[in-house]
């Protein structure tokens, strides 16, 4: 089955843009060849954290959003916690739009009921 993901992670900022391009073609290629369909990857830009990661102030965020069975975040992660040049990453399996929705009427129905 199936499902799709999203991976965040952030680059140190003292990369140049070759750089840069090199480490997400490296974490883009782990996850195609794990089986990984329908890859977007979108790089955001040089931003300011909200705090200190080791002695970085910014980072540069990238989000990648793929289709795929589960078996490529291990080898994605470990290769992410190897690196140095990422120093944070974050792992998600997106909810199927129709789970969010109803999950989302039962809040509002929970909320609604606890008004009255």
């Amino acid at each position: 089955m199936n499902d799709k993901y999203e991976i965040m992670y952030i680059l140190r900022p003292d990369l140049s843009d070759e750089q840069a391009s090199e480490s997400i073609e490296k974490y883009r290629t782990i996850i195609e060849t794990n089986g990984a369909t329908d890859i977007e990857i979108q790089q955001r830009g040089k931003r300011r954290l909200a705090y200190l990661i080791g002695k970085n102030r910014d980072g540069i965020y990238v989000q990648v959003n793929y289709t795929g069975s589960g078996k490529e975040i291990a080898p994605l992660e470990r290769a992410m916690r190897l690196s140095e040049d990422v120093i944070r990453y974050l792992s998600l399996k997106l909810d199927p739009p129709k789970k969010a929705a109803k999950a989302a009427a039962a809040a509002l129905a929970l909320a609604e009921s606890e008004q009255v």
